[in-house]
């Protein structure tokens, strides 16, 4: 798709000017709070929706004028959509009794799929009688029949429990392989992002933030937004000033931190700020406990809480003297308000406090002053005016 729009009467914008690709055999997946366009971008490629502008094509043929029928696209919902007076296999063979195809022809294409999906004891049975991740695989089963050339997934997960969300990751993550087919995933959740896509489209307001795999997304992201809404928690970001005195420094609460050369040379625009005011970012698992392996970019800090994850330990500390402002605000609020997830994950914190992600085994008492240490290479710099990266 090639700068798509869409505006709906009553002059409200949902898709603006995005422009993405999706290889032969490749899983895109379109993440960002509600209310972002993810959803509409499927339905504009499925047909299902008309585009205001821009064009859409699939191995070359434009689909602009193209019926919804005739695209050779299938969708998978949210709510599975299964008709419940038809057993498994009359759901899945649906579609080509639609086309017409012959009764033995479909029975030999359901049982492969079936097959393929594990849902062979279950031929007989109604929706009604099968367990969430059952139905989902029919959905699944129901679009995989028709053999399309492009498969939309619309959260398709969003109403199964945690442990069998885990599972149908991997199932659908080992399907698209299997099937090497063009796969575009629609979800708010990061860690079925990450761990789905070959490639992360990051989406607000309409716009593509960033596209890319998504450990780049994560480790290098294009700006304020992106680097707020990837990770659970969100990367800490302040606003200070660059300061050269014997080296670039900036200083993190009162505290001032050096600027290592790994830093300036991912990242060489930030020599050219010196004296101006900078955002920056620190991401939790990027923190250390100074103590523990003498680090000498350390800065003082209060443990305020800590919550015991099993695997790790998220502490939240105070930082006088830490603020934020400007993109930073804009960015963060923006993620609260379209997504209440957010609210979790940024745990509605104060500008001064942030968050350090440590092995289970750590041991700091609340109340406590510690010295926080940052790993190398790990600072990322952004425009303090327009929130872009440096």
């Amino acid at each position: 798709m090639t700068d798509v729009w869409k505006t709906y009467p009553g002059g409200v914008t949902a898709v603006k000017g995005v422009t993405l690709s999706v290889e032969e055999g490749e899983l895109v997946v379109l993440l960002g709070p509600s209310g972002c366009g993810k959803s509409t971008i499927l339905r504009l490629i499925a047909g299902l929706e008309e585009m205001t502008g821009g064009t859409i094509e699939l191995s070359g043929e434009v689909l602009n004028n193209v019926p919804e029928r005739r695209r050779d696209i299938a969708m998978v919902f949210q709510n599975y959509a299964l008709y419940p007076h038809m057993t498994v296999a009359g759901n899945i063979a649906y579609p080509l009794k639609h086309r017409g195809v012959p009764r033995r022809e479909r029975a030999e294409h359901v049982q492969r799929v079936a097959s393929m999906l594990e849902l062979q004891d279950v031929l007989g049975s109604k929706p009604a009688a099968l367990s969430g991740g059952q139905r989902q695989r029919v959905a699944m089963g129901r679009a995989m029949v028709r053999e399309p050339r492009l498969f939309l997934l619309d959260e398709p997960l969003s109403n199964l429990d945690a442990a069998l969300r885990v599972q149908m990751r991997t199932e659908i993550h080992t399907l698209q392989r299997r099937l090497g087919v063009g796969m575009i995933f629609v979800t708010h959740d990061q860690t079925e992002a990450m761990t789905l896509g070959d490639r992360v489209a990051v989406m607000r307001h309409g716009e593509l933030q960033q596209l890319g795999p998504p450990a780049e997304v994560y480790n290098r992201p294009r700006n304020v937004f992106v680097a707020g809404f990837m990770g659970s928690p969100g990367m800490t970001l302040f606003e200070t000033q660059v300061v050269d005195d014997d080296g670039l420094s900036i200083a993190v609460g009162e505290d001032r931190i050096s600027i290592d050369q790994d830093e300036l040379r991912s990242q060489p625009a930030v020599a050219e700020r010196v004296g101006q005011v900078v955002i920056a970012g620190i991401r939790a698992e990027d923190l250390t406990l100074a103590t523990l392996d003498g680090l000498r970019r350390t800065f003082r800090a209060e443990l305020r809480f800590q919550e015991q994850l099993g695997s790790s330990l998220i502490a939240y500390f105070a930082v006088h003297g830490l603020t934020r402002g400007g993109a930073v605000d804009d960015a963060l609020e923006q993620r609260l308000s379209d997504d209440s997830g957010a609210r979790q994950a940024l745990g509605l914190r104060p500008p001064h406090i942030i968050p350090g992600r440590f092995s289970a085994d750590t041991r700091i008492s609340v109340g406590s002053p510690v010295e926080l240490g940052i790993q190398a290479g790990k600072l990322r710099f952004f425009d303090a005016a327009t929130g872009e990266a440096l």
